[in-house]
């Protein structure tokens, strides 16, 4: 793993923003993992921004709500939609979340899966991080080996997205399906995005706490090519500060980021 401390938000969003942009440039037909949230749009502004050609490329974003109405504004769907795909040549048909609508939530998702593993995996997942130590709809103790499947979300994650929906934590669907950890881990590369003091906490624990079900984002140390970006207040409470800026400093990789 490797922890990245920006000196604020704006330049943790630009740094994700220039890694995704090198692995769709140096793969065209790089297949996305993609996360919702008010961080990630700036980071999918920037993209956008960019002119980066997407026509090859394919996404499995990381969730979406149980029991919306398919036109619901609320669905991640439409939010991709709004703040991305829409704006960028990628196909349609290569866009895509889990079926959150379906009938039969456990076939939608076994059918998440293999379509994830058809398409040969994914290259990089981005993500972010819930107050709860959540990615995806991970939840606590979602075990490290999970897959996709439905997820009951906390009162604490229903009123971190209640923002979506008019600011009514009663409007937010109790239910969503979430790739699994196990499923996050396959990815053959992770970037992690978290901008803000109220994250400091919780970044602390996934980073350099124990790995543990009740913080599926420890989950990450696991993961042999993890990137974490951060600004300087979610950065406030790591120990190995000091230790993180000076690889950054000095490795070569970074030069061209530094």
């Amino acid at each position: 793993m490797e922890v990245i401390t920006r000196p604020d938000a704006a330049h943790a969003v630009a740094l994700v923003a220039r890694l995704l942009e090198s692995r769709v440039t140096t793969n065209p037909r790089c297949v996305l993992g993609l996360a919702t949230g008010r961080t990630m749009e700036r980071v999918y502004a920037q993209l956008v921004a960019r002119g980066i050609n997407f026509s090859q490329c394919k996404s499995f974003n990381l969730d979406e709500y149980v029991g919306l109405a398919p036109a619901h504004t609320g669905l991640y769907r439409h939010y991709m939609q709004q703040h991305f795909f829409s704006k960028i040549d990628i196909e349609p048909r290569n866009t895509h979340l889990p079926d959150g609508c379906a009938d039969d939530l456990q076939r939608a998702a076994s059918d998440y899966e293999a379509l994830i593993a058809s398409s040969g995996g994914i290259d990089v997942q981005l993500l972010g991080i819930g107050v709860a130590g959540h990615i995806g709809f991970n939840e606590p103790l979602s075990s490290i080996m999970s897959r996709t499947r439905a997820k009951a979300l906390t009162p604490t994650t229903r009123l971190q997205n209640a923002e979506m929906f008019g600011g009514n934590v009663d409007d937010v669907p109790s239910r969503a399906l979430t790739m699994g950890v196990g499923t996050i881990l396959e990815a053959k590369e992770l970037i992690l995005l978290a901008t803000g003091a109220v994250k400091a906490e919780i970044v602390a624990k996934a980073v350099e706490g124990p790995i543990t079900s009740m913080v599926s984002a420890s989950a990450i140390q696991l993961h042999p090519n993890c990137k974490v970006i951060v600004d300087r207040a979610a950065a406030a409470q790591l120990q190995g500060r000091e230790y993180y800026d000076f690889v950054f400093a000095n490795e070569p990789e970074w030069a061209e980021y530094r």
